[in-house]
C-alpha cells in the first residue's frame, strides 16, 4: 500500500474542526486494513509532519431501509492524529 491509497479523505464536522482546533487533533478516514504505524508513516511522509499519537477505531456500517428491503451501508475505519509541533493546515486546498 502506498501512502496516497492509506488515507483516503480528512473528515471534515463541527466536531473535527473544533477537536483540531483546541487539542490540534485531526481526523482522517483510512484503509481498512492500515493500522497505526502506517497511517503515521504516510502522513509524515505525505505532509512532512511529526505524528505523536495515532488512534484508529472502525465504524460499523449503518442499516438503511428502502423499497428493497434492508440494506447496509459498508463498514470504515478512522484514525484521529495528534501532531508533535504547532498547527498545520492539511485542509488548505479544500
Amino acid at each position: 500500500m502506498n501512502d496516497h491509497s492509506i488515507i483516503i479523505r480528512p473528515l471534515l464536522t463541527e466536531k473535527t474542526i473544533s477537536a483540531r482546533t483546541i487539542g490540534g487533533k485531526y481526523y482522517f478516514q483510512i484503509h481498512p486494513k492500515a493500522n497505526k504505524i502506517m497511517v503515521s508513516q504516510a502522513l509524515e511522509n505525505l505532509f512532512k509532519v511529526k505524528v505523536s499519537k495515532c488512534n484508529t477505531y472502525n465504524i460499523k456500517g449503518k442499516k438503511n431501509r428502502g423499497r428493497q428491503g434492508k440494506t447496509y451501508r459498508s463498514n470504515w475505519k478512522k484514525a484521529i492524529v495528534t501532531l508533535k509541533e504547532g498547527n498545520f493546515d492539511f485542509y488548505e486546498g479544500i
